[in-house]
């Protein structure tokens, strides 16, 4: 089984991965960035380094989505192969960081990709406001993040929420400003308990924060 964990840079992806494998027992899968040769150098000249940074990202995940499609175990996956192409690339292109002509290059192989393969069983999305993803980044402290421009944030934020509009797959929304689910172990349950509602049939217990799921 294929769960992914979607949202924009610094929302909590890799934290939520982190406490859902260990919870559940399930095999994480972590997006490379410490190990990302063209990261720092995008960071520094975004139109240069912008497609490389995309392709890199995409034959990592097509990767990951071919080795997890063939597993029989419980995967969790931090990041999708989806936000690469819907997301991230497009955002580039529409800011200007990324040529027509390398935009429709990567378009057609994204296309192909996804040709091969099927949609996660469960999509879990945390929706969190720039102010939350500012104070999130900041707090990190990765050294390649701190010129990261807030418009190119914005532009992130409004592509996922046109992107999470229109998935037609099994989804659960998070509000990453009010479930903290790193600091608070209620806020922790009410995501497990949603989880268990989407994928076992067990029925969810209803936090005090009063946020709801989507389907």
């Amino acid at each position: 089984m294929h769960i992914a964990v979607a949202g924009n840079i610094g929302c909590g992806k890799t934290t939520l991965t982190k406490m859902l494998a260990k919870h559940y027992g399930w095999e994480p899968r972590f997006e490379s960035v410490e190990f990302n040769p063209y990261l720092e150098d995008f960071y520094a000249d975004m139109s240069r380094w912008s497609f490389n940074l995309q392709v890199f990202f995409l034959n990592k995940r097509f990767k990951d989505v071919v080795e997890i499609a063939q597993s029989d175990k419980y995967i969790i996956q931090d990041r999708t192969i989806y936000e690469d192409a819907r997301i991230f690339a497009p955002n580039l292109h529409d800011q200007g960081y990324m040529s027509d002509r390398d935009f429709d290059n990567y378009r057609d192989l994204f296309d192909l990709m996804m040709s091969l393969v099927k949609m996660p069983d469960l999509m879990i999305y945390i929706r969190s406001s720039i102010p939350t993803l500012v104070a999130q980044i900041q707090k990190r402290g990765r050294a390649y993040e701190s010129t990261m421009r807030i418009d190119y944030l914005q532009g992130l934020s409004d592509k996922y929420e046109a992107w999470i509009s229109e998935y037609k797959g099994r989804l659960l929304i998070i509000d990453g400003d009010k479930i903290k689910f790193g600091d608070n172990a209620k806020d922790f349950r009410w995501v497990t308990d949603h989880i268990d509602a989407e994928l076992f049939g067990l029925f969810p217990f209803e936090a005090e924060t009063g946020v709801g799921k989507e389907i």
